[in-house]
């Protein structure tokens, strides 16, 4: 059921990628936003410019690790949406996206990997610790659930959403990553006073043609009956030689799959806009039944989006 109750949204991170299109979706909406980032800036695109519907946002300079920055913030807000998260542990992974530099994104992800200097042992970061997986895409977010949950509030419990992700960049991206989503993931959904929300989006291609093949393979393996590549990569995923070369676990409690059953996620799991997560969300937040965890497909139900050839070439096109 959906309300349409103004809705006072409070985004961690709203100055950001996705922050930004949650931000700039929820003011459509004619609801009120604060957004807290470590700059306390608001939003700029790539080019520097400033739009226009950022004056409507309350954007304030605080941390999710510490209350108090922004406790009196939170307390007057509705939901949450929580999109801080990091997909390498790379210093400088984040401004080689923002600035486009191909270099910039081979060195994050050669520390990812280990490779070259990063692979240096003196320089290795315990799991945990300030600016890794556990740090940022956890802790942070189980910070600020807390604060809002022990908040006054309705007693109701309101919308908390978690952007997290879909487990489709193994071995790509260390299997950490997926690890501390899927743990904030639990944690949220144990939270008897709020109504956790968490989405796995599959975003930002890092071009349009990129979008556009992962459009067509995931069409492909949905409607050619024949066994695709993602069937195969399963049907390997199956043998005992690739359990015997998966990398010994961490210390996480989350059970994952093949590295090769992620990669066949990612040939079948379609690109979603991020304009579109941040119209889902909102979504989410208005109707009151909404919980739980949302997929690529599910959130295109949600705000609408329909399984035809147009939806879809019309959703890549946007990308």
């Amino acid at each position: 059921m959906s309300s349409r109750a103004i809705q006072h949204v409070f985004v961690v991170g709203g100055n950001g990628f996705l922050g930004s299109a949650v931000c700039k979706a929820a003011i459509a909406r004619g609801w009120k936003v604060t957004s807290i980032s470590s700059s306390g800036r608001p939003y700029q695109t790539p080019k520097g410019h400033t739009p226009a519907w950022t004056k409507e946002v309350d954007f304030r300079k605080a941390s999710a690790f510490e209350p108090s920055t922004y406790r009196e913030l939170l307390e007057p807000c509705t939901a949450v949406v929580h999109t801080v998260g990091t997909l390498l542990e790379a210093p400088k992974y984040k401004s080689a996206v923002r600035s486009g530099s191909l270099g910039g994104l081979v060195s994050a992800f050669g520390h990812a990997w280990g490779l070259g200097a990063a692979g240096n042992p003196l320089e290795k970061r315990v799991p945990g610790e300030e600016g890794t997986y556990e740090y940022i895409n956890r802790d942070a977010a189980l910070r600020v659930l807390e604060t809002f949950a022990s908040g006054p509030g309705s007693t109701i419990p309101r919308p908390f959403v978690y952007i997290s992700a879909e487990d489709i960049f193994r071995p790509l991206v260390p299997a950490r990553y997926i690890e501390s989503k899927r743990a904030a993931e639990a944690a949220i959904a144990q939270e008897p006073r709020v109504r956790g929300l968490m989405y796995h989006p599959h975003t930002r291609p890092l071009t349009t043609p990129i979008a556009t093949l992962l459009d067509l393979s995931a069409t492909m393996h949905q409607k050619i009956p024949l066994p695709g590549p993602a069937n195969i990569l399963r049907a390997l995923a199956s043998t005992d030689l690739a359990k015997r070369s998966q990398p010994p676990g961490s210390d996480s409690t989350t059970v994952l799959d093949s590295p090769l059953e992620a990669m066949a996620r990612a040939l079948e799991v379609p690109p979603i806009h991020v304009e579109h997560v941040a119209q889902a969300a909102c979504e989410a937040i208005a109707q009151e039944d909404a919980t739980g965890p949302y997929g690529v497909r599910e959130m295109r139900r949600l705000i609408g989006w329909g399984s035809t050839p147009e939806a879809r070439q019309s959703e890549v096109r946007t990308a």
